[in-house]
């Protein structure tokens, strides 16, 4: 599948990054400008995500290859790639698959394990009872999800996917259908086995329990070449809430030799 992107930036290395689950490239627009002045940086949209097309087939295997195909397409020799959450079990992916050609690996609040979807599952169906024909206003949408989804902060993030479509109707930009059905697949770690020699860093949120101490063995063993790193005062979206120390540790760990 041929993804969305934005490219920032003329440097000699590629830096690409992969966005999270429901997130796009637009939520890294910042970021991206940021590394921009050190790198050519790719803010890519997984499938079903953003402005990329969506599918009924969502899994590891199938983001990769998007990844992959991107890289091939854009004739871009040894990038490093970020990626938080979701968007980081897909570097993983593929730095796994193809350690010869990527040069650096950040991994941003995610371990190489199970998660239980159960939350975004039960987020999805709340998502997907919304008619979004009956509303007019971007506020009565808000207002709508707000009696099944009391987080704002949540509310919030799940809003910026909503957009006007060629009919001038209000639709999500994440593919609700197609993750429903197929988010179980997201689960699945089976993909981490080996050793994967890349230089890689794993940044976690201190505030955050998506990686636990326990991990750390599992991570070490998989990823040999590795630092596991932590941003006080963050949760999981450590990017947005301390996006200053997050850039300099990202910038870091890319630069070191």
């Amino acid at each position: 599948m041929k993804i969305f992107s934005k490219i920032y930036g003329d440097g000699q290395e590629h830096l690409i990054i992969i966005h999270g689950l429901f997130g796009m490239c637009d939520n890294w627009n910042t970021l991206g400008k940021k590394f921009s002045e050190y790198y050519t940086v790719h803010l890519v949209d997984l499938r079903n995500h953003g402005r990329s097309p969506h599918s009924d087939e969502f899994n590891y295997d199938l983001m990769s290859s998007d990844i992959m195909k991107y890289i091939s397409d854009n004739n871009i020799k040894e990038p490093s790639i970020l990626g938080h959450s979701l968007g980081g079990k897909v570097a993983m992916k593929v730095a796994i698959d193809h350690p010869n050609i990527i040069n650096k690996l950040i991994v941003a609040d995610i371990a190489p394990k199970k998660y239980n979807t159960s939350f975004h599952q039960d987020l999805l169906l709340k998502i997907s009872k919304i008619n979004l024909n009956l509303y007019s206003k971007r506020n009565d949408v808000e207002k709508a999800l707000s009696y099944t989804i009391s987080d704002f902060n949540i509310r919030s993030f799940i809003l910026k996917n909503l957009y006007r479509n060629e009919f001038k109707n209000f639709s999500w930009r994440f593919n609700v259908k197609g993750l429903l059905h197929q988010l179980h697949n997201i689960q699945d770690d089976s993909f981490v086995k080996g050793k994967c020699n890349v230089p890689t860093t794993f940044i976690r949120g201190g505030n955050s329990d998506y990686i636990i101490k326990e991990d750390e063995v599992k991570i070490q063993q998989h990823f040999i070449d590795c630092s596991i790193l932590t941003i006080k005062n963050a949760g999981h979206w450590l990017h947005a809430e301390q996006p200053v120390e997050f850039f300099q540790v990202v910038l870091n760990s890319l630069s070191a030799k």
